[in-house]
């Protein structure tokens, strides 16, 4: 793990500093940020309440679905809750707040997927690979990943 991985992978695990976007989006300045990342909404498993997470797009194969990544695997806890609670809302660009139903890939699509992430951004995924590896503390990456279908009618 070079030093940079390592404190970049530090950095991912500040809450405050991984949270920010969120307020951006709630600001309704959640356009700035592109379409490269989206807001989820989603409901905490055990408590019920709204939670939040920004998270990148990894792909967009068509205008009303969106693929994404649980870059801190099946322990981080918008996955888990989203998992057990599907029905999510979606803010990505100018879009705000559209109801969208998350479906696991399976492991073979997702790491189709990666691939194709890493080929068309093949500097960032230079950053991103050996930063995930030393936050998740494998040399394999196997990153659960879920398709967001909008709802929009």
């Amino acid at each position: 793990m070079s030093r940079t991985s390592g404190i970049l992978a530090r950095l991912l695990q500040n809450r405050t500093l991984v949270r920010a976007p969120i307020w951006l989006y709630r600001a309704h300045l959640g356009f700035l940020l592109g379409q490269r990342l989206l807001l989820l909404e989603h409901i905490g498993r055990k408590t019920g309440a709204r939670r939040y997470a920004v998270l990148e797009v990894v792909e967009q194969p068509a205008p009303d679905e969106y693929v994404i990544v649980s870059g801190f695997g099946a322990r981080a806890q918008w996955y888990r809750n989203v998992l057990a609670n599907p029905h999510v809302r979606v803010s990505v660009g100018r879009m705000r707040n559209v109801p969208a139903v998350a479906t696991p890939m399976t492991r073979d699509a997702a790491k189709d997927a990666l691939e194709r992430y890493a080929e068309r951004y093949p500097k960032t995924w230079a950053r991103i690979e050996p930063t995930l590896e030393a936050a998740l503390q494998t040399p394999e990456l196997d990153l659960p990943m879920l398709t967001l279908k909008l709802a929009r009618g």
